[in-house]
This record gives structure tokens, C-alpha cells and sequence, in this order.
């Protein structure tokens, strides 16, 4: 990243991945009734992150393998964190 985005965009995208990694596993180690908001929170954090991470690339602070090389494991973790969302609600909605 250039040095003009790397202590801006890229200090952002920096703190997004760690929240996100926070966020789930506070959300893995929670009480059934306390995961529900920690998966929501995780998923609002991976939304926000790959919206980072394209604008990054459209602004060509990151060059276009990179972007394709964090976007796709990106989209496979937000499918499983989805189905994980769905699981954690139905799981409530049990009860």
C-alpha cells in the first residue's frame, strides 16, 4: 500500500480485520442468549471491511491481486458467518 493510504485507508483496514477477529471469537466462547449480538456486531465489521478493502482498490491503494486474494477467502467467511447468523437466530427463536 502507499505509503499516502498505508496510515489512513490501510491502519483502518488494519483495526477492521482485528475487530472482526475479536468479534468472533468472543461470539465462539459467548452464552447461547450473548452470541446472537456478537455474530450481528461481526458481521457489520466484515461488511464495513470489504467495503474498505474495495474502495482501496478502486482508489489503486491496493493493486488488483491483493484485492482478489483478500476478497474471495473474505466472501467464503462471510457465507459461514451468515450461516451462522441464521443458526444463532433460529436457536432464540426456540426458546
Amino acid at each position: 500500500m502507499p505509503r499516502s493510504s498505508r496510515f489512513t485507508l490501510g491502519e483502518r483496514i488494519d483495526h477492521l480485520f482485528v475487530d472482526f477477529i475479536e468479534l468472533i471469537f468472543l461470539a465462539g466462547y459467548a452464552a447461547r442468549a450473548q452470541k446472537a449480538p456478537l455474530v450481528a456486531r461481526a458481521s457489520t465489521k466484515l461488511d464495513t471491511l470489504k467495503l474498505f478493502l474495495r474502495v482501496a482498490s478502486e482508489i489503486k491503494s491496493l493493486d488488483d491481486r491483493k484485492y482478489i486474494a483478500l476478497s474471495k477467502p473474505l466472501g467464503e467467511v462471510g457465507k459461514m458467518l451468515g450461516g451462522w447468523r441464521k443458526q444463532v437466530a433460529n436457536a432464540s427463536a426456540e426458546k
